[in-house]
């Protein structure tokens, strides 16, 4: 029996030192990390943003609720709009912004999208929406998606966004919860060539939700919607005659820990969570990580964050953190491969992007694609690459480096969570050397351990569980309306540490890799073996694109380990290549964590964010009815993993 709380096990040994060209130019300077905690966050805090009254504390704690900046006076969409279009800014390009449809594009710039904000602003007020009246968002990824929000934000009126592709019923439940009193959405929306019908989504979540009393209709398709008198007005209408003066609407001040938005987890298993982001302490984090972390230049980078807004990277790192450090983005609305495998790369050469930012579901699918698609295209002007979203396998980044970096940008790899706000581990480029599948360091300012199950430190080379002992700026403040939850969730589980729920390990240099969820840890003989690095070590077979990993329970082991795996394109499965991958991993890892069922298949179970969704190949392996599908992109991909899910023989 092991005596370490998760077992690691696969090696990685590829190191990248910075360039001393880039270190020369970095935003970042290896001395930000000897600046003591009080020091650093005020310092960013009067650095990143404009106060209308300045903060006269920087910080209260008493667990587990933090105030941050108190004393302070400060508006979101101000920082954001206004004052960069006083300082001169205005020509400069916010968005970019890109289609579906081939050949639908558009450059939004900052005084562009400050009078479309206005107007809106304007619009809502005269609908009765002001400080403290919750707003409900449901749209597509277009221009229309950060002006509501940036509308919401000046008059002071939280809102929640709720992802485009989510169900009615999901919809109902978090205008509910929030209680919000009108919902701004739009008549339909593209995915893939498809039509996503949010009003009529929308028309059946609101049979259940009384308290909304207007909804505004955006005509992104033109369709013809049912529009119900009374309540119902289309965006033309509710903007027709207001100004577009910033002074017609001024800036509600804010107090710092005023609430900006709530968004809500995707609730698979539970009632949906309301995560709680207040002003002050979010808005700094997210633009002091943004300038850092993807080392922006605002006057010359054109930057892309490839996720969607109704999550929090969009919220954080493509609205309110490059919004706030005047950043120029690109927006776009679809999927990496309509119409072609090679859109996403299309994008690149077209508006010169240089800095990407996106999920490793993603790359993995790109990999499955085959680096030609990327080759077809000039990407000379990317000089930094990221990744967000679960632990980056190593030959992931590898490739992502290769084929999308020319092999000579940086990448960083982030962790961090819809409750954390902000990017908390994480290399600097220019300072740190990094590795094919390590998030490297806490961010500065930011203090993360690894502990076992007693709560103590384990050392280096140990897995644990990762927890945050100090708090920090964008973190959340509680669960909307349940404090219990709030507390038993992230707090009791290890005395006075916030507890993120994933299994991490530190090696001999500080650094820290990713384990996956502690959901997903397998006890395989009395060890305990994290998903990852089984898939790790899948993936660093050169037939496998992707794969995901759960255990199934075992009378003689406890639980076996079952594969789930996609192979790059052209590749078949068969007996041999079963084995073949079998003893790769045996010889990546050591027998105990060798496979004891390998199911080939075109496609893993993915949430519409990308996220594998194990829960149900969990289900797959233990031969149970299959839960809730309903947040799944393809529903149809989990029937068919089921009936190839054929036993093969476990190991001796």
């Amino acid at each position: 029996m092991s005596d370490q709380t998760i077992e690691t096990l696969f090696a990685e040994d590829r190191r990248y030192p910075p360039s001393p060209e880039f270190a020369a130019q970095a935003n970042a300077t290896a001395d930000i990390y000897d600046v003591p905690f009080e020091d650093f966050w005020a310092g960013e805090g009067r650095k990143r943003v404009t106060w209308f009254e300045p903060f006269t504390s920087l910080l209260e704690w008493e667990l587990p609720y933090a105030k941050w900046y108190g004393g302070g006076k400060i508006n979101v969409t101000y920082n954001c709009l206004d004052r960069h279009v006083e300082a001169g800014l205005g020509d400069r390009v916010a968005y970019y912004y890109e289609g579906e449809p081939v050949g639908e594009r558009a450059a939004i710039t900052y005084s562009q999208l400050l009078e479309e904000v206005v107007k809106a602003a304007n619009g809502l007020k005269a609908l009765g929406v002001g400080k403290g009246t919750p707003v409900g968002i449901y749209m597509g990824m277009g221009p229309g998606l950060p002006v509501a929000m940036l509308a919401c934000a000046r008059l002071g009126a939280p809102h929640t966004v709720v992802f485009g592709g989510f169900s009615a019923e999901a919809l109902a439940d978090r205008l509910n919860d929030m209680r919000c009193e009108v919902l701004l959405t739009q008549d339909e929306s593209y995915r893939r060539g498809q039509i996503v019908p949010l009003k009529r989504n929308a028309d059946e979540a609101l049979v259940s939700c009384p308290g909304v009393m207007k909804v505004v209709v955006g005509q992104r398709t033109r369709a013809d919607v049912p529009m119900v008198e009374g309540r119902d007005l289309t965006w033309n209408e509710l903007v027709e005659g207001q100004s577009t003066d910033a002074g017609s609407c001024p800036c509600e001040p804010m107090d710092s820990e005023d609430l900006l938005y709530l968004l809500y987890t995707s609730g698979t298993t539970a009632k949906p969570k309301g995560i709680v982001h207040t002003t002050a302490g979010y808005l700094v984090g997210v633009a002091t990580t943004h300038s850092m972390i993807f080392d922006l230049k605002p006057e010359t980078d054109v930057y892309w964050c490839a996720a969607d807004i109704g999550w929090v990277t969009g919220h954080s790192y493509i609205v309110y953190g490059p919004l706030c450090n005047a950043a120029t983005s690109v927006l776009y609305e679809g999927v990496p491969d309509f119409p072609d495998k090679d859109r996403w790369w299309d994008l690149v050469e077209r508006y010169k992007v240089t800095i990407l930012y996106t999920a490793p579901t993603a790359i993995r699918a790109h990999m499955k694609w085959g680096p030609e698609h990327a080759a077809k295209h000039d990407l000379s002007s990317l000089r930094l690459l990221g990744t967000v979203g679960e632990p980056i396998n190593p030959e992931a980044w590898m490739w992502y480096r290769e084929h999308i970096g020319l092999d000579r940008t940086p990448i960083v790899d982030t962790w961090w969570q819809t409750e954390t706000g902000m990017v908390l581990i994480t290399p600097l480029p220019g300072v740190t050397t990094t590795k094919p599948g390590s998030a490297t360091k806490p961010f500065p300012g930011i203090e993360a351990a690894v502990v076992d199950d007693r709560g103590e430190e384990v050392g280096p080379g140990g897995g644990g569980y990762l927890v945050l002992k100090k708090p920090w700026p964008a973190m959340l403040r509680g669960i909307y309306g349940d404090d219990a939850r709030y507390r038993s969730t992230y707090w009791e589980r290890f005395s006075g540490m916030y507890f993120a729920g994933d299994g991490a390990r530190i090696d001999e240099d500080g650094d820290f890799w990713l384990l996956g969820r502690v959901d997903d840890v397998m006890n395989v003989s009395g060890h305990r073996i994290s998903t990852i690095e089984v898939e790790s070590a899948l993936v660093d077979h050169p037939s496998v694109a992707e794969a995901a990993v759960c255990g199934r329970n075992d009378a003689l082991t406890g639980q076996a380990i079952v594969a789930f795996v996609t192979l790059m394109r052209g590749e078949e499965g068969s007996v041999e290549r079963l084995e073949e991958l079998r003893n790769h991993v045996a010889v990546k890892i050591g027998p105990i964590a060798k496979p004891a069922n390998i199911v080939f298949t075109p496609e893993l179970p993915k949430t519409r964010s990308g996220k594998i969704m194990r829960r149900l190949l969990r289900d797959v392996a233990e031969d149970r009815p299959l839960g809730d599908t309903t947040t799944l992109a393809d529903p149809a991909v989990v029937a068919e993993i089921a009936d190839r899910a054929v036993a093969q023989p476990a190991d001796e």
